[in-house]
């Protein structure tokens, strides 16, 4: 798969004259948003990126033809705006291939160390290789999205949370970048006792949510509350959106079933994913099924989820493959791996299939698993 992405960017560069023609679509098109954002910090203006008209007209000017004419709104919070402030010191193509570099160096990093994916393969350098071929991996990738980031900074504070809790609790407070994604997060730590974790990540959090408020100024949440509310009612909606969301929400939306009934499973799945956690976390020290627990029911309690954040399920897959090669494989693992791991490109070519929404199915399956593996295993044989 990786030579393949590579094969792909090296063939899309040729043809786009060096990604500077605008008869194609380019790579990075959602990477346009978060440098338009930073473009708009180091000019001065930062509390602009929340007034839709002020930010669209920025990003016109400067990806207009890039964009095809079809710019995307500034949804994050304050928090984003900080962390991606420094984006624009450079000009776009190279920030966002540094960017995307540097995200997949942490996610690689964090997630071959956390999975001890190392020690089953021949070259044990390679298991980064392995990592980053993932196919949510490449997709994300190719959008300029941060959920490689997102994912990278989870499996990096899972990976120090034994030895270092309160440099795991800071970065579990760095994902105030996308608040949705740290929700289960508080539930597992409390599980497992791990308090100076705890404190170190809500106070994080806490005052990385008040420096972005300070670049920002108080008025920006008024704005931000706007755009996600107009956003959030065009994905009830839109059933383009719910081709390519994984959520129990979306699947049911398809289905053709109501707002209120999808979001009440939705809800359902969310309390038994987090119940799952709870159990986890609290049966076994392992913190390969700790975290495969973790960056599945992550993914199942949020209604608003794109296929490129499947990169969090990454983290699941690696653990369980290499806690299959450690303890030994139950009847049916591998057929729900090897799904998770096709689960993002049927996602991205399901706009074009249009074909029923399987993606909490898979995401149930790989709960299951990693419960099940749980328990059969007793703490004493943790990793």
């Amino acid at each position: 798969m990786l030579m393949l992405f590579v094969a792909l960017v090296v063939v899309w560069g040729v043809v786009t004259d060096g990604f500077t023609s605008s008869d194609v679509t380019r790579p990075g098109i959602d990477f346009s948003v978060f440098w338009t954002a930073s473009h708009l910090v180091l000019q001065g203006h930062a509390a602009s990126a929340y007034d839709a008209s002020s930010f669209l007209q920025a990003e016109t000017a400067h990806f207009g033809a890039y964009l095809q004419h079809r710019p995307l709104p500034w949804l994050y919070p304050p928090t984003m705006l900080l962390f991606i402030a420094p984006v624009a010191l450079v000009p776009f193509l190279p920030a966002y291939f540094l960017f995307s570099a540097g995200s997949l160096l942490c996610y690689a990093f964090a997630i071959s160390r956390l999975s001890g994916l190392r020690a089953h393969l021949p070259v044990p350098r390679a298991a980064a290789l392995v990592v980053a071929a993932y196919s949510a991996v490449c997709m994300s990738a190719l959008f300029g999205q941060n959920s490689i980031l997102t994912a990278g900074l989870a499996a990096l504070a899972l990976h120090l949370l034994g030895k270092r809790p309160i440099a795991a609790g800071v970065l579990i407070g760095l994902l105030a970048i996308k608040p949705q994604l740290a929700l289960v997060f508080p539930f597992a730590l409390i599980a497992a006792r791990s308090w100076r974790a705890f404190a170190a990540a809500a106070i994080s959090a806490s005052l990385f949510a008040l420096a972005g408020i300070a670049l920002t100024g108080v008025g920006a949440l008024h704005g931000l509350g706007e755009a996600v509310s107009t956003v959030r009612a065009q994905h009830f909606m839109l059933p383009s959106y719910w081709l390519a969301s994984p959520t129990p929400f979306a699947a049911l939306r398809l289905a053709g079933l109501s707002v209120p009934v999808a979001l009440a499973a939705q809800a359902a799945v969310a309390l038994l994913a987090i119940a799952a956690t709870v159990d986890v976390w609290r049966r076994t020290p392992d913190m390969r099924l700790r975290g495969a627990v973790l960056s599945v029911a992550t993914l199942l309690t949020t209604p608003y989820l794109w296929h490129y954040e499947l990169t969090w399920l990454g983290i699941a897959i690696f653990c369980l493959i290499a806690h299959g090669f450690d303890e030994g494989w139950l009847p049916g693992d591998q057929a729900v791996i090897v799904l998770a791991w096709l689960l993002p490109i049927f996602e991205m070519l399901n706009r074009l299939m249009k074909l029923p929404q399987i993606g909490p199915i898979v995401l149930l399956a790989v709960l299951f698993v990693v419960v099940r593996r749980t328990a059969q295993r007793s703490p004493r044989d943790s990793q």
